[in-house]
């Protein structure tokens, strides 16, 4: 597939071939895609069902469908599970935040956000780890079915540990599912999302387009919608009051300058560790432990930085990331061939503390602020903020990086993949400067 004796260089037909799996299409982008359209409408199903009984029956379902993952005969039976896994996990991620938010208070609070967010970040490099672990030992002849398989015991497992230490909550006043505004955001997402997903593969053909000239009609509806619904004393999908508090409006937008270069950097890594440099996929998943060390670690200082230093732990972790993607960078285009995990530890080191530093005090300063009663709308805003943002650059840089792949090799791939991700850094730097100077 890969043309013998030229490291980093395939030409655009073998590439075509080789991409759509490791982009995680088309089974991967189902799940995702469901995750992404249920967590804001999941979000006010907690506060009206009880927080705790949303995350078990999602954590019950994500289980199973865990399972028929595994077990799956076919790649339509595969795909129709991960749909379920998406949105089955739709109904866990913002009850954690939710109840966080009504459960803890002053440092606790920013001290169980801290964790939160560390865990999220270490197990997406965890993932890549154990995921080339897995597949490297062909456990039992099952090849990648064990990925699936492992979730069964550790699903139940959280299920006993839901039900024994996470107290029960909901919000005083429940409030009802903005259908309407439920269904033009799921429509944005899909019309944004699947051309940008498929696009390449498909060559870009005219429904493509028109579904991507059709994103900014739908959003325009949905943001009337929310205005509309407000202004009638009812409480949208996405109140438009809520974005009127500084912290809320300035930290989703940095949200969505910060996440789109950190899903980019995952994706890109990977297929460059694999592809262009020809590791395996256990070596791959090693080269991602110094990453994941440095991200622990920024994750774990947070609760001390940020009381003392507020945004500025932001700012500064954004310029890290900027020169993580910048030597990556510097690298790639010097000696790309001569690249190995060892002289690739030191850049990662610096992109994952830069990483930690933004996302936990992020997750903090946007919702901290929020009172007990809106905590499930407002979770529900941000994990849908971050999922789609993550999404949309893994579509985008992914898109990109895999035409230069096509018609220059992987080494100017990288190069041109980590200069969008360290002006995005940049940009999340810059935005971070107008958030407020010290956190509540």
């Amino acid at each position: 597939m890969l043309q013998p004796g030229v490291p980093g260089h395939t030409d655009a037909g073998e590439l075509g071939d080789l991409l759509p799996a490791q982009a995680g299409r088309p089974a991967a982008a189902h799940g995702r895609q469901a995750h992404r359209l249920g967590r804001e409408a999941v979000g006010r199903l907690g506060d009206a069902f009880g927080r705790r009984r949303l995350f078990i029956t999602g954590m019950a379902g994500f289980t199973v469908a865990s399972a028929i993952c595994g077990l799956a005969p076919d790649a339509v039976l595969l795909i129709v599970a991960r749909v379920l896994q998406g949105g089955t996990a739709a109904l866990m991620v913002p009850q954690v935040l939710a109840t966080i938010q009504v459960v803890y208070q002053g440092a606790a609070r920013r001290q169980a956000i801290g964790i939160f967010g560390a865990t999220l970040g270490v197990s997406a490099a965890a993932g890549q780890i154990l995921g080339g672990l897995v597949v490297s030992a062909d456990l039992f002849g099952l090849s990648w079915r064990p990925i699936f398989l492992v979730n069964v015991p550790l699903g139940l497992l959280g299920i006993l540990a839901a039900r024994r230490a996470v107290p029960e909550s909901r919000a005083p006043k429940a409030l009802s599912v903005d259908w309407p505004g439920t269904a033009l955001l799921a429509a944005t997402v899909l019309l944004l999302m699947l051309p940008l997903t498929l696009g390449r593969d498909e060559n870009w053909p005219l429904w493509c387009r028109l579904l991507l000239a059709a994103a900014p009609f739908a959003a325009a509806g949905f943001a009337v919608v929310q205005s509309r619904e407000e202004r009638r004393g009812r409480t949208p999908l996405l109140p438009p009051s809520l974005l009127r508090a500084p912290s809320m409006r300035r930290g989703l937008l940095t949200t969505l300058a910060f996440f789109p270069a950190f899903g980019g950097m995952i994706l890109t890594t990977t297929i460059s560790l694999q592809y262009g440099m020809h590791l395996g996929p256990l070596q791959s998943g090693l080269t991602y432990i110094s990453y994941a060390v440095a991200f622990l670690t920024a994750s774990l200082l947070c609760p001390r930085l940020v009381p003392r230093f507020g945004t500025y732990v932001t700012v500064a972790g954004a310029l890290l990331l900027a020169a993580g993607f910048a030597i990556t960078a510097l690298q790639a285009w010097s000696d790309y061939d001569g690249m190995t995990p060892l002289s690739l530890a030191p850049a990662l080191v610096v992109t994952g503390f830069g990483q930690g530093l933004i996302a936990i005090p992020l997750t903090g300063l946007v919702l901290i602020g929020v009172p007990a009663e809106r905590a499930g709308v407002a979770s529900g805003v941000l994990t849908t903020t971050q999922q789609t943002a993550t999404a949309l650059g893994v579509a985008a840089i992914g898109t990109l990086f895999f035409s230069v792949a096509a018609g220059h090799g992987f080494g100017p791939a990288t190069v041109v993949a980590a200069l969008v991700e360290a002006v995005l850094a940049l940009v999340t730097a810059a935005v971070a400067c107008t958030l407020p100077k010290r956190h509540p």
